[in-house]
C-alpha cells in the first residue's frame, strides 16, 4: 500500500480553469501573470490513512485528489496575490518606447505585432485612444445648458478637468464645426435661447507631447484627436451614402475618381463665415495649426498621429489623407514626418480608389473594431472590400461601393467575462468598451486577461455593458447638479465659463502660405 500511495504522489494538472475542482473567477483575469500549472510534485507529507486495512483503494485516491485541488488552489491564489510585482516587472523589462516608436506607428504595417498582441502597441492604443475618450468626457451634450455643444473646460485646463493631469500633453488648439450640415444627430443644440454659438460644435483638439513625455515617446508627437458619436447611431442614417470626388472639393489628388462619403467631406470642409468659431473650416483649422507646429519644431524628430472614435474615425482618415496629400508633412530638408491614424470603431470612408491612394501616400492605418458593431459594416453595406475582385471592379464607378483601408484589428466582446454577451449596438460601439477588450486581448484563441488592469467600471460609463454582479451603474458619469452651482445669496444658477478660444491671429498668413487664402 504504501509503494502505490508513493507512486500517485506525482501527477500531471489540468489549467485551473479546466478543472473540476478549482473555479476561474472573473476577477482573477486581471493578472498577467497567471499561467497554466505544469506539474505539480506534492510535498513529503502524505495524506493520514487509516489503520483499518479495510480501507479502499477509492478512499485513499479520493484524498489524495483533495490533497491535490487544495495545492493547485494554493498555488493559483499565490497567483493572484503576487499579479501586482509581476506586472510591474514586465513593464519594467518592456524596451523603451523610445527606442520602437516607428513599429508602434506601423513603420512595418504592424506585422507581427497584432497576433500574439505587442504588449507596448496595446498601451500605446490604449493612451491614444483615451485621448479620443477625452473629447467625449470634455463635450457638453446637455441641451438644458447654454454651453450645449462645447468644450466644458477651458484649452489650458483640458487634462486637469478630466482628471488627467501630467498626461504629458499641451493642447494647442481646439477644432470647430459648424452645425449647417445634414448630421443633427452629431451636433447638439442647446434649448436655452440664451447660448454660446448658434452654429458650430466643439469636435475635437491637437496636442503636442511636452518636452518630458516627448523623451519617453522617442519623438516630439503631434496628436489631432475628433469627436465622434457617444450613445446614439441614428447619424449613419444621416449618411447620404454617396461618393463624391474629393478632388472636386480643393482638395488636391491626382485622380479624380478618389472618392470619400459625401457627408464626411461636407463635415471636414463646410464652414460658416458669420460665426466666430467656424468661420474656417475644420480643414483649414487643421492644415494651419500642423503646419505651424511643424514649424515651431523644426530640428527635432516628430510624428503626426490622428485618432477618433466612430465619425471621429472618419475624420481622422480624412485630415491624415489631406495632410500628406497636401505635402504640409514634409519638412524642407525633403524628409517627411510619419503620419498613421488610430481609428476606434470607424466606418468606410471611401471607394477602393481612396484606399489604394492613402495607402500609397505611406499614410499608416490601424483600425480597431469589435465584431458585433454594426458602424465598421457602413455604408457600403453590398459592395465594399469583401466582395470579390471582379465584383469591385465593375462596380468601381458606383457611388455607393467602398472599401475600408489599413490593417484591421478585430475583438470580440463576447469573450469579455466582465461584460454581458448582449447584442446591443451601442453597448458594442461604445469606445471605453472597445478600450477594456484591447486590455484583455492577447491574440486569436487566446484567453481573456486584463493585462494593465484597467479599471472596468469605465465600461459603464456611457452605457449598461457591465454584467450586474459587478454593481456599476450604467452611464454613471454624469455632472453634480447638472452643473448648478449656488451663488453668493444662495440661489442655484448655472455659472459662466471663460470664453473659449476660437482662432489664433495668424491663421491668414498660414492660409495664405498654403494657398487655401480667399484674399
Amino acid at each position: 500500500m504504501a509503494s502505490l500511495t508513493n507512486s500517485i504522489l506525482t501527477f500531471q494538472t489540468s489549467t485551473p480553469h479546466q478543472h473540476e475542482g478549482a473555479t476561474l473567477r472573473p476577477d482573477a483575469l486581471l493578472s498577467s501573470s497567471y499561467f497554466p500549472i505544469q506539474r505539480v510534485k506534492l510535498s513529503t507529507r502524505t495524506p493520514s490513512l487509516s489503520s483499518k486495512t479495510s480501507q479502499s483503494l477509492t478512499s485513499i485516491i479520493s484524498e489524495l485528489e483533495k490533497e491535490r485541488d487544495n495545492t493547485t488552489i494554493d498555488q493559483f491564489e499565490e497567483g493572484e496575490r503576487t499579479s501586482t510585482s509581476s506586472t510591474t516587472t514586465t513593464k519594467i523589462q518592456e524596451p523603451e518606447l523610445a527606442d520602437r516608436w516607428q513599429d508602434i506607428h506601423g513603420q512595418e504595417d504592424w506585422v507581427g505585432m497584432l497576433d500574439p498582441m505587442d504588449p507596448l502597441l496595446r498601451t500605446e492604443l490604449i493612451r491614444y485612444g483615451e485621448m479620443a475618450q477625452a473629447c467625449y468626457d470634455a463635450f457638453d451634450f446637455d441641451p438644458y445648458s447654454k454651453y450645449c455643444g462645447s468644450c466644458k473646460f477651458p484649452r489650458h485646463r483640458f487634462f486637469d478637468g478630466l482628471d488627467m493631469a501630467n498626461y504629458g500633453y499641451d493642447i494647442t488648439r481646439y477644432l470647430y464645426a459648424t452645425s449647417n450640415i445634414n448630421l443633427p444627430n452629431f451636433f447638439m443644440q442647446a434649448r436655452w435661447p440664451k447660448v454660446w454659438s448658434k452654429n458650430a460644435n466643439w469636435i475635437g483638439y491637437v496636442a503636442v507631447s511636452n518636452d518630458e513625455t516627448s523623451k519617453r515617446l522617442g519623438r516630439r508627437d503631434i496628436t489631432i484627436a475628433w469627436r465622434g458619436t457617444v450613445t446614439r447611431l441614428e447619424w449613419i442614417a444621416d449618411l447620404m451614402d454617396y461618393l463624391r470626388p474629393i478632388s472636386a472639393d480643393n482638395i488636391p489628388c491626382p485622380d479624380p475618381y478618389v472618392k470619400v462619403e459625401s457627408g464626411f467631406l461636407e463635415l471636414y470642409i463646410d464652414k460658416d463665415e458669420n460665426c466666430r468659431y467656424c468661420k474656417f473650416s475644420a480643414r483649414e483649422q487643421i492644415l494651419t495649426e500642423v503646419k505651424r507646429l511643424l514649424e515651431m519644431y523644426p530640428n527635432e524628430e516628430m510624428s503626426i498621429t490622428v485618432t477618433g472614435h466612430s465619425l471621429g474615425s472618419a475624420l481622422a482618415m480624412l485630415s491624415a489623407y489631406d495632410i500628406v496629400e497636401t505635402g504640409l508633412n514634409v519638412r524642407a530638408d525633403t524628409s517627411a514626418v510619419p503620419i498613421c491614424v488610430f481609428s476606434f470603431s470607424g466606418p468606410r470612408v471611401g471607394n477602393i480608389r481612396f484606399k489604394e491612394r492613402i495607402e500609397e501616400l505611406g499614410v499608416k492605418v490601424l483600425r480597431v473594431v469589435n465584431v458585433h458593431d454594426i458602424v465598421p459594416k457602413s455604408p457600403g453595406l453590398v459592395f465594399n472590400e469583401h466582395s470579390p475582385a471582379m465584383v469591385m471592379k465593375i462596380c468601381e464607378g458606383l457611388p455607393w461601393s467602398y472599401s475600408h483601408v489599413g490593417v484591421e484589428l478585430a475583438l470580440d466582446h463576447k469573450n469579455s467575462p466582465f461584460l454581458k454577451p448582449i447584442n446591443d449596438p451601442v453597448c458594442a460601439h461604445n469606445l471605453e468598451a472597445h478600450l477594456h477588450l484591447l486590455d484583455g486581448y492577447h491574440g486569436k484563441g487566446r484567453r481573456f486577461v486584463l493585462a494593465t488592469g484597467r479599471d472596468i467600471a469605465l465600461v459603464n460609463k456611457a452605457c449598461d455593458f457591465l454584467k450586474d454582479h459587478y454593481c456599476v451603474p450604467p452611464s454613471w458619469r454624469q455632472d453634480e447638479n447638472k452643473g448648478m452651482i449656488r451663488d453668493k445669496d444662495g440661489r442655484w444658477i448655472q455659472p459662466e465659463r471663460p470664453r473659449l478660444d476660437d482662432h489664433p491671429s495668424d491663421i491668414h498668413l498660414h492660409l495664405k502660405h498654403l494657398g487655401l487664402s480667399s484674399s
